[in-house]
């Protein structure tokens, strides 16, 4: 038997967790389904948590370098165009969560992971290697590969995606459950945004149905645009290109000031946005789900990268713990993570009915309350999510239990 973990997938979370394990002496292998490695989209946001899982990984001083760090979360009403509040990110922040708040474009980000995996002797990566299915004996796990050859190992990870085929076999869900948000994606260079909003911020323009998000990158060279609406969108799409108009069409009800983004963007490409339902296992023996294979969540806490690199954390941890127990050790993983993960899936749908979208007197109510909240008030609220390494959990003593 191959004493290699099988990861399949190489995106964020795959290569996290590859150079998470190889750190903790376990040799890996990674079974990218396209042809190069590499990640569409553009920015994304780095709670505190992420940083604390960059370090654990080993990536820290590269993802640092990388980021450019904001100095708040600001939230606008986009139909009055008036600020609700903001959360300053200072060194107040720093001090509560242990370390920054930034962004960062998605493929840096994916660069950085990717050069560790590259450089590491523990490491291999191989693409157009789709995993379809696996087999399983109480001694290894065999994955097969869409072109009918075999890989087999001590472990397979599933970090393959919303549409990942190892969940499908483990958990066999169908297909994800779609939003009707559809979220268009465009990146400016910093010269074509409006001068008098090229605020050092992650901004979020909420509006009825509707918001706009916009936030500096690279080294402030690019602005990120990120617009969303209810457009009842019946089926997924990802990365679909579309015009200016089909844009505009969601936002003729919002201020001109927060209108003014949108056109300044260009090239965009579309998503639906998609999620799943949680659920409470994501192990078969020696196999395990990880990212979005395993909690698929929608954009609105902007964490789907940071739980995925969590993940990765945690399974780490779990099998530097118990190496020769495989199965005990996904087990515990699996314990670990299920819970603050459906927290985050779940909120995430909350928020975005609560605080990105509503009208009317819903939205005066999410406006009032949210004004009267003061920074320290804003730290309690969201210690839960920024002030955990992503590690703790519950795990019972039975899984805890030798033999």
């Amino acid at each position: 038997m191959s004493d290699e973990i099988i990861i399949a997938g190489g995106g964020i979370g795959g290569l996290a967790a590859a150079i998470g394990l190889a750190q903790k002496g376990q040799r890996c292998i990674v079974l990218e389904r396209a042809a190069r490695l590499g990640e569409i989209g553009a920015g994304i946001q780095l709670g505190p948590n992420a940083f604390h899982a960059f370090d654990c990984l080993g990536v820290g001083d590269a993802a640092r370098g990388m980021a450019v760090y904001i100095d708040n979360l600001r939230l606008m009403d986009a139909v009055s165009g008036d600020e609700i509040t903001r959360i300053p990110l200072d060194d107040a922040f720093r001090r509560r969560f242990r370390n920054p708040y930034a962004v960062i474009h998605r493929g840096d980000l994916h660069g950085v992971f990717l050069k560790a995996c590259a450089d590491h002797d523990l490491v291999e990566l191989r693409t157009s290697s789709e995993v379809v299915d696996y087999v399983q004996d109480p001694g290894a796990v065999t994955a097969i590969l869409a072109d009918g050859s075999r890989v087999t190992g001590r472990a397979l990870i599933g970090a393959d995606g919303l549409w990942s085929n190892i969940r499908r076999r483990l958990v066999g869900d169908g297909a994800p459950r779609v939003s009707g948000h559809t979220t268009y994606r465009s990146v400016i260079p910093t010269e074509e945004m409006p001068e008098d909003l090229r605020w050092n911020a992650a901004t979020l323009w909420a509006g009825p149905k509707c918001h706009i998000v916009h936030y500096p990158l690279s080294g402030w060279k690019l602005f990120n645009l990120v617009v969303t609406y209810h457009s009842d969108a019946p089926e997924p799409v990802a990365g679909k290109p579309v015009g200016h108009d089909e844009v505009r069409r969601g936002f003729e009800h919002v201020n001109p000031v927060a209108r003014q983004i949108i056109e300044k963007g260009k090239d965009w490409k579309l998503w639906v946005l998609c999620d799943r339902d949680p659920v409470a296992n994501w192990v078969d023996g020696r196999v395990a789900l990880l990212g979005d294979a395993a909690h698929p969540m929608l954009q609105y806490f902007a964490q789907g990268a940071c739980m995925a690199m969590e993940d990765a954390v945690c399974l780490a941890s779990e099998i530097e713990t118990g190496p020769d127990d495989m199965e005990r050790a996904l087990t515990r993983y699996n314990a670990r993570r299920k819970l603050r993960t459906a927290r985050v899936q779940l909120q995430s749908r909350e928020i975005g009915e609560h605080v990105y979208h509503p009208a009317g007197a819903h939205a005066e109510l999410r406006n009032a309350v949210m004004r009267a909240r003061s920074p320290e008030e804003w730290y309690d609220v969201i210690d839960w999510l920024y002030g955990s390494t992503g590690l703790e959990g519950a795990v019972s003593a039975e899984t805890r239990a030798p033999g």
